[in-house]
């Protein structure tokens, strides 16, 4: 009983019957233009002309659902008094082409195109029936007992007449006339919820066009993930390294202490402006512009690893500048972890990097001292935890190759072949 009682103790339930009076009102403006039809034909018969006055009014009310603000407005309203959660319209596109064309909009199915202006029509007549419906039993709630007012009411059903002031009868018909306008509040905001999704949620091209938008964003974060991980990685390798070196030295070489120090300074700072970007994309703030670490910065880094004491043969071959956007960066982290994982699980010996740039393909490389463990067949990248799953996952969405593994008795290389392609 107290459970069944419960809706029409809710203020959403008459926030939700306002929201329907609103779409009654809304429709009043439109009422002139629908009785021209009538000064067109002033023979016609009554009933005629008010089928024909409603046809018209329901064709101009349904026209209003055509344009997109009116959607828009309808959603936010939804939301706000319904309490519906409808997500914000989206406009589908259609995927681009295999040539690299744009996405252009898609065009709304027919049955899609319709849902707005039937939404309309549904909202209006719910509006006014329950308005009317609503109003007439507050009346009477009102008048019944006493004669208010002034007022002489009275109620007829089934034969049975009761008129104001009729005694204790009156008010507890008047009692169940409010309950009952109650309860038509309680239907109405139901019916329009049930409805709300059906015809304002979003249609099977929208859904489609919000999951790729969700996949897009979980792909963002994951490759975020990535990014986090080898530059943090990378600079806490780097940085212990450095700090050991900085504390051997101190006393006997106060320069090349100094000059580790600034490499901890600056591998520090980078790693704070990566962090920085990413934090604020997951809290889905308006953030920076995205730190660009491409090859362009390769010397940078490699002269970072040469303060920390690493010995370094590189080995490059044509313009690394060349190699442009999401390439040159993907190429930049696949190094710098390559770099990381000898840095930590190398035996100290010189560390090979090679970077090759042809017209038709980018390759590089990471050769270093094994341990005995890599030698046996532990993994210099197992250890490492999202190291090398990483690597084969970028390498994999950049359409190339990678080659992990023992590169005879003493070493262990990375190998990496990425597709260069040309845009038109």
């Amino acid at each position: 009983m107290i459970r069944g009682l419960r809706p029409l103790l809710r203020g959403s339930t008459y926030s939700g019957m306002l929201f329907a009076y609103c779409g009654a009102l809304a429709s009043l403006p439109l009422v002139p233009f629908a009785l021209l039809p009538t000064l067109v034909w002033p023979s016609a018969p009554y009933g005629v002309k008010a089928v024909l006055v409603l046809l018209v009014w329901a064709a101009l009310i349904g026209s209003v659902g055509l344009a997109r603000t009116t959607r828009r407005a309808l959603i936010a309203f939804a939301r706000h008094l319904l309490k519906v959660p409808l997500p914000d319209p989206v406009t589908p596109r259609r995927p681009a082409s295999s040539r690299g064309t744009r996405s252009t909009p898609a065009v709304p199915s027919g049955a899609d195109h319709w849902r707005t202006p039937l939404w309309l029509l549904l909202h209006g007549a719910l509006g006014w029936a329950g308005a009317l419906t609503s109003g007439v039993l507050l009346l009477m709630g009102i008048a019944l007992p006493g004669g208010w007012l002034g007022a002489e009411a009275g109620l007829s059903l089934f034969g049975w007449s009761l008129r104001s002031g009729g005694g204790w009868q009156s008010w507890v018909v008047a009692l169940g006339c409010l309950l009952l306008a109650a309860v038509v509040c309680v239907v109405v905001t139901g019916v329009l919820r049930w409805l709300a999704p059906k015809l304002l949620g979003p249609s099977s091209a929208e859904q489609l066009a919000l999951m790729a938008e969700r996949e897009q964003r979980l792909a963002e974060r994951n490759r975020l993930a990535h990014e986090l991980h080898d530059s943090i990685g990378h600079t806490l390798t780097a940085t212990t390294i450095q700090a050991a070196v900085a504390g051997e030295v101190l006393s006997a070489d106060p320069v090349a202490a100094r000059a580790a120090l600034r490499g901890i300074e600056e591998s520090a700072r980078a790693a704070l402006e990566d962090l920085d970007y990413v934090l604020g994309v997951l809290r889905e703030e308006k953030a920076d512009t995205a730190p660009h670490r491409t090859l362009a910065e390769l010397p940078e880094l490699l002269d970072r690893l040469r303060h920390a004491g690493a010995v370094l043969e590189v080995e490059l071959s044509g313009e690394p500048a060349q190699v442009q956007g999401t390439l040159s960066r993907a190429a930049y982290r696949i190094l710098q972890e390559g770099l990381t994982n000898a840095l930590r699980h190398g035996t100290g010996g010189p560390i090979g990097v090679r970077v090759a740039v042809a017209p038709d393909r980018l390759e590089l490389g990471v050769v270093n001292g094994a341990s005995a463990g890599a030698r046996t067949g532990a993994g210099v990248f197992r250890t490492s935890g999202h190291g090398l799953p990483g690597l084969a996952e970028r390498v994999r969405l950049l359409h190339g190759e990678i080659e992990v593994g023992p590169d005879g008795p003493q070493h262990w290389r990375l190998a990496v072949r990425l597709p260069v392609r040309v845009s038109a």
